[in-house]
């Protein structure tokens, strides 16, 4: 598996951007859990948020809680992150990663338990 972020760019304050993660691996990202996290400049990698393989299950970070929902469409191999109302801490580049082991109805944001990273996509919040 070799999930990839796409959809970055240049997003408005206030404005909104959507991510996709899709697998370049030839596996299937229905099978995982997958969780986002954002790399800030100048800093450490921060959980944002995650989703079980199932797609019942959701988190967020406080700092995106009612800002930022994740979803995926199993029939596209895909997993979204729809990001609204943004601001400059948004501001960095966004990873989707594959949790092989946690149950199909829970996920967890945690860097530690992903087994599975790619390449990630710069998102710039700025007017």
């Amino acid at each position: 598996l070799h999930p990839v972020g796409s959809g970055g760019g240049l997003g408005q304050p206030g404005g909104a951007l959507r991510l996709s993660c899709v697998d370049f691996g030839g596996g299937t990202l229905g099978k995982f859990a997958i969780a986002w996290f954002l790399q800030g400049p100048g800093e450490g990698r921060e959980g944002v948020s995650c989703i079980s393989a199932s797609g019942i299950s959701t988190k967020y970070e406080n700092s995106v809680e009612g800002r930022f929902t994740i979803s995926r469409d199993h029939a596209k191999n895909t997993v979204y992150l729809q990001m609204n109302n943004l601001g400059p801490e948004d501001t960095g580049v966004y990873f989707c990663a594959a949790d092989q082991w946690t149950v199909r109805t829970a996920c967890v944001i945690y860097d530690g338990s992903m087994n599975y990273w790619g390449e990630g996509t710069p998102v710039t919040v700025s007017s």
